[in-house]
Order: structure tokens, then C-alpha cells, then sequence
């Protein structure tokens, strides 16, 4: 950053995006860089390691499409049957040993091209992750929940996300935390979820098992809560960085009040001293940092709710558009609400060399 203006580069491998808040400051890196370099200027970035970006004086909107078409043609299932969402609601999956095995390299393999579409797809996130866990011997029972998850991917192929610009300035982030309970058949384990949003679009998100055993909803969703608080940590510091401005105290949003509780008042400690001190850690940035902060939110309005377990077809559909993944065939695509600050002029104008 230079007298307030930003410059961003980002590298993978001997390809190169560049943003910045003004033309010259980009102009000036691609001559110095050329002059060293061999270079080529592909112009606006609109395509790149399997996301598609479109870009206009709206925002910006990035998918999958094209990588979802080819991840059904190399399984087969271009021409399967389409749905509407990834897994049936209440399915309990486990070990299954009783059940005859599937091809190992297979499965692994299409688990593998289906992570890669969660970078636009948070919805897709939880089937995949539940299937995730059982790499070794799959069974039956799950290539069958893993067909399932590709005929949501045959029919929700164009889904993904959009940013849009913004006249307000400063950015504002926003966290949410959620857990179900002992969803796991074989050892009892919880599933935590976490998203985050500038302003009003995700930035980022996960579903995970968690590694030690829930005795009840309040200690799995504090557990989660700490996970949320780590990653906002993170994203706070890269943030301030980024921006080179002050920081605001990031409010992590959960559902669940005795979690809350928990989590501000030490006079609960003598019913959790059993939970593991790691997860501990959150009353620490609450009380003496002051970077999180965690508040309640309605269960119907928890975005993160679709990360940790499977839902019924209506409300799986809306809860994926709550998250903000929407169907962008053919450019039509509709904001909702602001994105993240745009101090940078021109920088939702990415180029790629």
C-alpha cells in the first residue's frame, strides 16, 4: 500500500492476478515485471484453474460450470437423472462392514474432483465432507449417497456466488457458528460449521467432524465456536493487513444460548471442566483481546446451518440461497446486498498473465 493505494498480486505457480486501486499503480507493475520477464497479457481474468469469474460494473460473479460438466462426464453421469439437493434428510451414514465394498480409487477419486467444486459451492460442502470419511472401504451405501451428490451437480451445475460492489466504505465481518449433535453412527462425533462474510458475501466456510466426543448440544456448539474464533482471528490479521486500517471487534453468531453463556460467563466452568482446555480458548478472545465477540441468532437464520447437517428439500433450498449460492446460467444473476468495500476503484477489474 502507497499513500492509501493498494497494490495485490497473487501467484500460483507462472501464472499471476493482479488488482489494484488504480490503473496506473497495475500499468507500472506489468512494465516492471515485462521488463525482467517474459510475459503474456491475457486480459481480464475469466477463467482460472477451474472457476469461471464475470466480470461487469455490478460485481463480480464466479462458478463452476464448466469443471462440474466435465467432473459428470469423466463418472459417467452427464446423463443421469438431475436433483435439487445433495443428500436426503436424516440419512445415517457409517462403517457399514456388512455391506459389499466399491472400487477404492474410483470413490477416492471423485471425493477428490468434488472438494475442488466446494470453492464455489459452500452448499455442497457437508455431503461431500460426510463421505469424505469414508475413504477407506467404501461401501455400498455411500457411492450411492456419492451418486446422489452428482445428480445435485447435474442439476445445479451453474450455481455459484457473486460480489457486488459497494459505496459504503469500510468492510464489516461476520461470522457464523453452528453444530449438530452425535450425528456421527461409529463414534459418536459432532459436525462443526463456520462461515464468514464480508459485508454480505461468504469469504469463507468449512464442515468438519469434530475430534473429540460431544456430551451434549451446548458443549458441541461451544467447541465449534472456538474453531469460528481461530479462523476470525485469522481473517482479522489478514484483513488489517490488507487494508492497513483499524480493525472492528468481529461478532461470531450462534444459535444456541448456554453455548453463549458458556462462552462469556466463567461461572460455568464447573459443568464443563471436562470439556478439553483447547477449547477454552474462545473465553480468552472474549474477555481479554476483545476481537470476538459472540451474539444469538435465530436457528431459521443460521447460515451455517447447512454445513452440518443433511436438510429436507424446501429447507435446503432456502437455506442455500440464504448462504448467498445462486443459480448464474446465461448471466442471470441478482445481488443481494453489499460486497466487500470498494475503496479499490478498479480493483474488481482482476487481469491475468
Amino acid at each position: 500500500m502507497i499513500d492509501g493505494d493498494v497494490l495485490l498480486v497473487a501467484v500460483y505457480v507462472d501464472d499471476l492476478l493482479i488488482t489494484g486501486s488504480k490503473t496506473e499503480m497495475i500499468d507500472g507493475f506489468k512494465g516492471n515485471m515485462s521488463n525482467k520477464f517474459e510475459m503474456s497479457d491475457l486480459g481480464l481474468l475469466t477463467y482460472y484453474l477451474g472457476i469461471e469469474v464475470v466480470q461487469h460494473n455490478g460485481g463480480i460473479s464466479i462458478k463452476q460450470a464448466s469443471y462440474a460438466k466435465k467432473v459428470l462426464e469423466e463418472t459417467s453421469m452427464i446423463d443421469c437423472n438431475a436433483t435439487q439437493y445433495p443428500m436426503d434428510a436424516g440419512l445415517k451414514l457409517s462403517k457399514a462392514e456388512q455391506e459389499a465394498s466399491v472400487d477404492e480409487k474410483d470413490y477416492r477419486r471423485i471425493i477428490g474432483c468434488l472438494r475442488y467444486l466446494l470453492h464455489t459451492r459452500p452448499d455442497l460442502s457437508y455431503s461431500v465432507g460426510v463421505l469424505s470419511r469414508y475413504m477407506h472401504e467404501p461401501k455400498a451405501s455411500h457411492w450411492a449417497a456419492l451418486k446422489q451428490i452428482l445428480r445435485c451437480v447435474k442439476g445445479t451445475f451453474a450455481y455459484g456466488l457473486n460480489f457486488s460492489r459497494s459505496s459504503k466504505a469500510g468492510w464489516t465481518l461476520t461470522g457464523y457458528s453452528d453444530s449438530s449433535h452425535n450425528v456421527d453412527i461409529d463414534d459418536g462425533r459432532s459436525t462443526t460449521g463456520h462461515m464468514f462474510y464480508l459485508n454480505d458475501f461468504p469469504i469463507t466456510w468449512c464442515s468438519q467432524k469434530q475430534e473429540t466426543v460431544a456430551l451434549s448440544s451446548c458443549e458441541a456448539e461451544f467447541m465449534a465456536a472456538t474453531e469460528a474464533a481461530k479462523q476470525e482471528i485469522w481473517l482479522h490479521e489478514l484483513l488489517a493487513e490488507v487494508t492497513e486500517e483499524p480493525c472492528e471487534k468481529v461478532v461470531v453468531k450462534i444459535d444456541n444460548k448456554s453455548a453463549i453463556a458458556l462462552a462469556k460467563n466463567p461461572v460455568f466452568h464447573g459443568r464443563s471442566k471436562h470439556i478439553h482446555k483447547c477449547y477454552h480458548f474462545i473465553r480468552e478472545c472474549i474477555d481479554n483481546n476483545g476481537l470476538v465477540d459472540v451474539g444469538h441468532i435465530a436457528g431459521s437464520l443460521q447460515k451455517a446451518d447447512i454445513l452440518t447437517k443433511a436438510l429436507g428439500r424446501l429447507k435446503f433450498k432456502e437455506m442455500r440461497e440464504l448462504v448467498g449460492v445462486q443459480d448464474l446460467k446465461d448471466g442471470d444473476f441478482k445481488f443481494k446486498g453489499e460486497n466487500v468495500r470498494d475503496k479499490l476503484e478498479d480493483s474488481l477489474k482482476l487481469k491475468s498473465y
